[in-house]
């Protein structure tokens, strides 16, 4: 990997969460229908932050879950031996809520498409949002994300590297080329 330059550092990254944050509650004026799910395995790092964030503004514990969208994958055959199902885990319901999908980077759309069809396997949520960190662009579905922490359009060629302290010991966003 080739990196590039370096798109957020750790400050830049508390500043974005926060005021992600402040949009997820003003757009849907509170945080009392709201609940989050974090899309393994980075979306989870995301959704803990943007909780941690809506929770402290708002003063209250917004319900969190996690999604591992390994079975709703459009490409499973193609992968068969590289998918390894870690389990989803909600425990609560969906149901006329506002579902809050949590995700790294948004890319291609795949991804958004699998989280969605999980959310509407467990039942009818009055919303679905969409909050990535980074968006780079190169959609293949027509999904567009409610919430964005920096647009970066990239060349076929480039990357983005979320890190985060939690896992890779430091909290940066990187762009490389492949």
């Amino acid at each position: 990997m080739n990196i590039k330059g370096k798109l957020m550092d750790a400050a830049g990254m508390e500043n974005t969460f926060r005021r992600l944050a402040h949009q997820v509650i003003e757009k849907n004026e509170g945080a009392e229908n709201l609940v989050i799910i974090g899309i393994r395995t980075r979306g989870i790092t995301v959704a803990e932050r943007i909780k941690a964030c809506i929770d402290g503004i708002e003063g209250c514990s917004v319900p969190m879950g996690v999604f591992d969208i390994s079975l709703y994958r459009d490409d499973l055959e193609d992968l068969s031996s590289e998918v390894v199902f870690s389990g989803s885990e909600v425990g609560f319901p969906v149901d006329g809520k506002t579902v809050l999908l949590c995700d790294d980077v948004v890319y291609t759309g795949r991804t958004v498409r699998a989280a969605i069809s999980e959310v509407m396997a467990m039942g009818r949520p009055a919303k679905v949002q969409l909050l990535a960190l980074i968006d780079r662009g190169h959609r293949e579905l027509p999904f567009k994300a409610d919430f964005i922490g920096k647009n970066v359009p990239t060349a076929a060629r480039e990357g983005i590297a979320v890190r985060f302290a939690e896992n890779d010991g430091e909290d940066a966003v990187y762009i490389y080329d492949k």
